[in-house]
């Protein structure tokens, strides 16, 4: 399964989302325009509370621009669908389900062969190192293991985009670093668009063959950082010229964005503007 015929660009034309438009309204995204481009990496990142997750869920289909439009491959968005599939920051697995019935579960609603669908998920079940625990349920495996189920129903369906938000969050150090590097590999062989949220710029630097920056909310993105780093990754690559150089830009703007969002809650102070330039120099 090497990507789904090209496809998978996902393009943000003049959108704007706002909550509560008659009483304390809202504006998360403010005229987004960017792409998203098909057969990469693509990786988010920007301060917390700044919009991450909206953005998933309006390419998702769950949440509706309220002005703008969302095109995927040129036809507009106008709800959930199974080329867009979401892996959650929480695991979405059905618990009184099996490993292997929760994978089966797209197919089931749509009419799939069951037995074409069942040697699918078989070898996928192989593809991310489960095949021990098909019968289990979600309780009896570890949070690594249920992430790496997750991944293997939403492949089951063939997507053009994998939505991932933050689907690494609450592991621990170890684990996260192992799912990287997995999540990584994996994309190198399937090469299915990914966007990916996370709150960690190494992880989207390390992933990444693009790194989208949000601004401070409203958010836009405000740049996108090319990572030619080559392909597989390994973690070796994290002490090289490029990656650091990579590091120290991306952070630049973080840097800049994540003051602009504490100062217009009211938390910024001379200590916290000092905590944040004593990091940067101990970048250069």
């Amino acid at each position: 399964m090497k990507g789904n015929g090209n496809k998978g660009e996902v393009r943000f034309d003049n959108v704007t989302v706002q909550f509560g438009e008659e009483i304390a309204p809202s504006v998360v995204l403010k005229d987004c325009n960017f792409t998203v481009e098909k057969g990469k990496f693509n990786t988010l990142v920007g301060a917390s509370g700044c919009g991450k997750s909206t953005l998933i869920n309006v390419v998702a289909g769950y949440e509706h621009p309220t002005t703008g439009l969302v095109l995927m491959d040129g036809e507009k968005i106008t709800g959930p669908a199974k080329d867009r599939l979401v892996v959650f920051q929480e695991t979405s697995l059905f618990p009184w389900m099996t490993v292997m019935e929760n994978i089966l579960f797209g197919p089931s609603v749509q009419d799939v062969d069951k037995r074409e669908a069942r040697e699918k998920a078989e070898a996928l079940l192989r593809k991310v190192a489960l095949q021990d625990f098909a019968d289990k349920y979600p309780i009896q495996l570890s949070g690594g293991m249920q992430r790496r189920a997750e991944l293997a129903r939403a492949l089951i369906n063939n997507p053009k985009v994998m939505l991932m938000d933050e689907p690494f969050r609450g592991l621990d150090a170890m684990t996260r670093q192992l799912m990287q590097e997995y999540a990584a590999g994996l994309f190198e062989e399937t090469g299915i668009t990914q966007l990916f949220v996370t709150s960690e710029l190494e992880e989207a630097i390390f992933l990444g063959d693009k790194i989208y920056i949000l601004s401070c909310r409203p958010s836009r993105v405000i740049k996108i950082i090319d990572v030619n780093l080559p392909r597989p990754r390994d973690y070796s690559m994290m002490t090289g010229s490029d990656y650091k150089r990579i590091k120290l830009e991306a952070f630049e703007l973080l840097y800049e964005e994540a003051k602009k969002s504490f100062a217009a809650g009211g938390m910024a102070s001379a200590d916290l503007v000092e905590a944040f330039d004593k990091r940067k120099d101990n970048m250069m």
